[in-house]
């Protein structure tokens, strides 16, 4: 296939995911309903309930303005072969190819939260604000991006070096040792990312003795959850929307509380929500989950190896002679389609195991206290109570409030 061939092929997948997208959000848009089901209306008051809907409005709204932007941006680079110049610009500093593709990326994530911050800060400090959720400081919005080039640098550029190496070493069969590496430092984030990560955007301190954390070992103890320890994460810090995890693989596990669901939710309700949590573990959807991931990995290697070395493909960035780095930028296109059915799938997977979750929660602890968790949940994010079925299907991992409410009383 043509290098022209191939630019149209990537300006034509760019052009309809955008476009399919934008339908998605202005079909959700449209669907909106200011009636409040009987069940919701004690927690949802009508002014509040309007409120959410006119979020929602705004969101979507600010979302075609920034997909737009986006969008314009991409294809014109994609046009007028900005990656090929790009390259062609840092090949007479750089000789080195791994140097190279790290500059590459470099200059273009740089570049690419440069363009967005504008909107960063107005979602933030504008829309979040106006509703009542943002709590973040500008000194700490930006010392959140300073800690995320950090990562990028201490994380992403060693494998985006040993990608490359690999990539030039081993030939077309690289993708089967990238995605053993891959595989290893996926698991080792599912173990240590409260440990590592987490502590240098958040500060976690362990959960006082309580009512709240004795009700929590009682729960534990009886299903013969594996509770290791119990923290409290400064949410609150950045947002008052709340939340509840627990981390780790093996014989033990870490609760994590946000502080804005424990001010917000009584003591069973916040039982309730973890019972949900423990209901994922013991329905092995974690365990099935990460076999799932390393698949997708193991897939999406291999999809790249048979691309990644045509240089026609570099051509139909601009480029003028085979540039891996950015055959890989073009893959990430390419590959659309496909990631968007496995993302699909993965979604409807995701939806599937957050039923099971809710009925374990309600066999083992009480449906009722779930029930009434999940509605101040809604009310507290101004969750929108009616998704279009067709948005739902395509981009929620967790069901609607409604359904799930509808799950619990059967």
């Amino acid at each position: 296939m043509d290098s022209n061939t191939i630019r149209y092929i990537i300006i034509a997948i760019a052009t309809i995911s955008y476009l399919f997208d934008q339908l998605l959000d202005y079909i959700n848009l449209k669907a909106q309903r200011t009636d409040i089901p009987a069940d919701i209306a004690d927690f949802y008051d009508k002014d509040r309930y309007l409120t959410s809907l006119k979020y929602h409005r705004e969101l979507t709204q600010f979302s075609f303005i920034t997909s737009a932007f986006s969008f314009i941006l991409s294809i014109i680079i994609l046009s007028l072969g900005g990656f090929g110049w790009l390259d062609s610009l840092l090949r007479g500093y750089f000789d080195n190819e791994i140097i190279l593709a790290l500059a590459f990326f470099g200059i273009l994530m740089f570049a690419s939260d440069v363009f967005t911050i504008p909107f960063q800060l107005y979602g933030t400090f504008v829309i979040e604000e106006k509703y009542g959720f943002n709590k973040t400081t500008l000194k700490t919005f930006f010392m959140d991006k300073l800690k995320g080039y950090f990562l990028a640098a201490l994380i992403g550029a060693p494998l985006v070096s040993l990608l490359i190496y690999l990539i030039q070493v081993i030939g077309p069969n690289f993708w089967i040792w990238f995605s053993i590496v891959a595989s290893i430092f996926i698991l080792f984030m599912n173990m240590f990312y409260t440990s590592l990560i987490l502590p240098l955007f958040n500060k976690l301190t362990p959960l006082p003795d309580s009512d709240l954390k004795r009700a929590i070992q009682d729960f534990a103890s009886k299903v013969k959850f594996p509770l290791d320890n119990i923290f409290v994460i400064d949410g609150s810090k950045r947002s008052n929307k709340a939340n509840a995890f627990f981390a780790g693989i093996g014989k033990k596990k870490k609760i994590v509380l946000y502080d804005t669901l424990i001010q917000k939710h009584s003591t069973e309700e916040l039982v309730a929500v973890l019972a949900h949590e423990v209901g994922h573990f013991k329905k092995k959807h974690i365990v099935w989950g990460f076999v799932l991931s390393l698949i997708q990995v193991f897939f999406t290697m291999f999809i790249l190896s048979l691309m990644v070395y045509n240089s026609n493909v570099s051509a139909a960035l601009g480029a003028e002679t085979l540039a891996i780095h950015v055959n890989l930028i073009a893959f990430t296109i390419l590959f659309t389609p496909i990631s968007g059915i496995t993302g699909l799938l993965m979604s409807i997977y995701s939806r599937k195991n957050e039923f099971e979750a809710d009925a374990y929660a309600k066999e083992t602890y009480g449906g009722d206290a779930l029930s009434v968790a999940l509605k101040r949940l809604s009310v507290d994010s101004l969750s929108n109570l009616y998704p279009h079925p067709l948005y739902v299907f395509f981009h929620y991992s967790h069901p609607p409030l409604l359904q799930r409410l509808e799950a619990l009383d059967k």
